[in-house]
């Protein structure tokens, strides 16, 4: 049967407009408060926190969720475990399943939401009508991305990259770094290099020290040892596998301390460290990530406010 299309649009203007402008407030009034809700409201106050502190922001470039809690859990990563709440890593879905879309996500505000449903407020935002995710404690932007947001704001903003998406080799490998202040790339801080991370901390302790400690910092670092190849960070090892990614992780923990350290000597930190995205070794036929698979999107996630350290 034909739909008269003249009818339904005379129908729809014979609905009360006021009616429906109500339900619709009513509605977007409802998810607010779902937002707001104490089990949403444990996250840091942004909106207070961006101004005052310096901001890191650590990916752990594919680390897998099962993998990170099972670390913790049985002692592996004692350097990540002090800022860690005693649960442990926090559970959670990633909005892309790669590197690039994933991080794309992140600069605009979208960060790893709670595995769980409902609606969950966000930390950042761009300035976006109708979002129902942001309360008081979102530091909201107007610029188009929270990098930019922040430069706005006087952060010197600054880019460690490690996976090839930061790499600068090519147009494609640009396109995050160019979001920053400074970047920095090369391959001692890639995904085949064994001593990745340490060259990663090392490259940021230099230029936490070139940056005036008076100017607040968004320090980004994207750790690449965790992607293939891993199978580097485990001895006798040349192929890739859930034991490999732990020793990988272990490796990166253990280069962690000297970063916190040096963060904590400039003012309070404002710290989120979370994985990407995370990899299949093989579950249901799955190889790799860029796939929907439980083990590619749930990831680990923890953020925390870093006391300065007074001398």
């Amino acid at each position: 049967m034909l739909c008269n299309l003249s009818a339904l649009g005379a129908l729809w203007l014979a609905v009360p407009q006021k009616k429906t402008t109500e339900t619709f407030e009513k509605t977007k009034a409802a998810q607010r408060k779902q937002a707001s809700t104490p089990e949403n409201l444990s996250m840091l106050d942004a909106r207070q926190l961006v101004g005052s502190a310096d901001i890191l922001f650590i990916t752990l470039d594919t680390l897998r969720y099962d993998v990170a809690q099972e670390a913790f859990r049985t002692g592996q990563t004692p350097n990540l475990a002090t800022i860690l709440p005693k649960s442990g890593w926090e559970k959670r879905h990633s909005p892309a399943s790669f590197t690039y879309a994933a991080h794309h996500s992140f600069f605009a505000g979208f960060l790893p939401t709670p595995a769980r449903p409902g609606l969950h407020p966000r930390l950042f935002a761009a300035h976006f009508e109708g979002s129902a995710t942001v309360t008081d404690k979102t530091c909201i932007f107007d610029e188009p991305d929270i990098v930019s947001g922040l430069a706005r704001k006087g952060y010197a903003t600054v880019c460690i990259g490690g996976t090839g998406f930061f790499n600068k080799q090519n147009q494609l490998g640009k396109v995050l770094p160019s979001l920053f202040e400074t970047s920095h790339w090369d391959e001692s801080l890639g995904v085949t290099h064994k001593r990745s991370t340490e060259n990663q901390v090392n490259l940021a302790l230099r230029l936490l020290d070139a940056i005036p400690k008076e100017r607040r910092v968004f320090l980004f670092i994207n750790v690449s040892a965790l992607h293939q190849p891993n199978c580097i960070f485990l001895k006798d090892s040349t192929r890739d596998n859930l034991e490999s990614h732990a020793a990988a992780l272990a490796y990166v923990d253990s280069q962690l301390p000297p970063l916190f350290a040096a963060v904590q000597k400039r003012a309070p930190v404002m710290t989120i460290i979370c994985s990407d995205h995370g990899t299949a070794y093989g579950e249901d036929g799955y190889v790799g990530h860029r796939s929907a698979h439980e083990v590619i999107w749930t990831v680990p996630y923890t953020e925390v406010l870093l006391s300065q350290i007074q001398k």
